[in-house]
């Protein structure tokens, strides 16, 4: 099996991070849940610079983000699935 594209912790995470560069819109993506040690695919929606965040499906303004199966803060807006998650739609919940 080829190297992944975006690494999931936790079954349960709602991004994943990217772990290759060269990421761009129009990609189907390989990825791999280390918790479990299956892989999922997804097509991504944008650019994403390597370290940055793909939601793994839709997330919705206002819903938690988890990664490495932790609270990481909630979306401040709508993130298709395959959408960068940045600091452009993700913010602290402590602000």
């Amino acid at each position: 099996m080829s190297s992944p594209h975006f690494i999931v912790h936790d079954v349960a995470d709602t991004v994943g991070v990217i772990v290759v560069e060269g990421v761009t819109a129009g990609m189907t993506l390989d990825g791999w849940v280390m918790e479990n040690d299956s892989r999922l695919q997804i097509l991504s929606k944008a650019d994403i610079p390597l370290g940055h965040k793909i939601a793994l499906s839709e997330i919705k303004s206002g819903d938690t983000i988890l990664k490495y199966g932790h609270d990481i803060g909630k979306a401040v807006a709508d993130i298709e699935a395959g959408g960068h998650a940045h600091v452009q739609n993700v913010k602290t919940k402590k602000w």
